[in-house]
């Protein structure tokens, strides 16, 4: 899954709407002769009523360009003729634009909701991602991502929290205790295969499972279910070293089965300070190197 798909910008829809509905007289300028290809403002027209430059006017429709300042936004609510619903539309829609650049501070997937991606940059550095109903990794901030050591190299449509645990080679060495913390995922699908008996994507990741893991296979049929909503883990990182940390489940409320996974430590404390130097965009070196 890409960081969140941008088949269309929603700013840019707004704002391609609105020109199309506002006719050149409606905005002072004279229709002058022949035939217009669009049937309201073309793009020049607006950007030019804007005081702006037509380049990145363009950019900004078409979603390259996602950092309007506000005096840019409010030119465009005055060329545009917008009335005060359609004003704070487009300031928000701005500032979804601004939110959505998070290219090395939050990836985010195309169902998880605005408030939630704000939480996860608000909880840097604590490790933390957002998974859907059969783990699928869907967002994440820079330390939640390090901290599954390995998974970045992965495609990140095949970023499944089953897979990784069981088909990646760095969660063996990365989990301490790796069979018990693969038997909360175990569980975690059983419960699910339990209340979706039918559900299509559920079944193809147990076959999937079942066929590349024995190891998956034996807890499956083991029929361990449990709720893992908090605990600790004991961690062998590649990068920061050993460390135990503890975890808080959280249930995101609505359609989609979402859950945040939260680490969490004292600051001050080392396992607070390894949160840190995941979070960083450089890690600085471990001790003794």
């Amino acid at each position: 899954m890409p960081s969140r798909p941008r088949h269309e910008s929603p700013l840019g829809a707004f704002l391609k709407a609105r020109r199309d509905g506002l006719a050149p007289e409606q905005a002072g300028l004279r229709r002058g002769i022949g035939m217009r290809r669009t049937p309201g403002l073309r793009r020049e027209e607006l950007a030019a009523l804007a005081g702006i430059s037509n380049d990145y006017y363009i950019r900004l429709e078409r979603g390259k360009e996602r950092r309007p300042s506000p005096a840019v936004v409010e030119s465009l609510a005055r060329a545009l003729l917008l009335d005060d619903a359609e004003r704070d539309h487009l300031r928000e829609l701005a500032q979804q634009a601004h939110r959505m650049d998070l290219a090395d501070n939050v990836t985010v997937g195309s169902d998880v909701p605005a408030g939630v991606i704000r939480m996860l940059d608000v909880l840097r550095p604590l490790p933390s991602f957002v998974t859907n109903r059969i783990g699928d990794y869907l967002a994440w901030n820079p330390s939640g991502l390090r901290l599954l050591a390995g998974l970045s190299d992965w495609p990140e449509a095949e970023r499944n929290a089953a897979r990784y645990g069981f088909l990646h080679p760095a969660a063996r060495e990365l989990y301490v205790d790796w069979e018990a913390q693969v038997a909360g995922l175990v569980s975690a699908l059983r419960r699910l295969a339990s209340t979706e008996p039918n559900a299509a994507d559920v079944a193809a990741l147990v076959t999937d499972l079942r066929r590349t893991s024995p190891e998956f296979s034996r807890l499956w049929d083991r029929y361990d279910v449990d709720l893992y909503v908090t605990g600790s883990q004991r961690l062998l990182h590649p990068l920061v070293g050993e460390l135990t940390v503890d975890y808080q489940v959280l249930r995101i409320e609505g359609e989609g089965g979402l859950t945040m996974m939260t680490y969490h430590a004292e600051p001050g404390s080392p396992e607070y300070d390894a949160m840190a130097r995941l979070d960083s965009p450089v890690l600085p070196p471990t001790d003794g190197e």
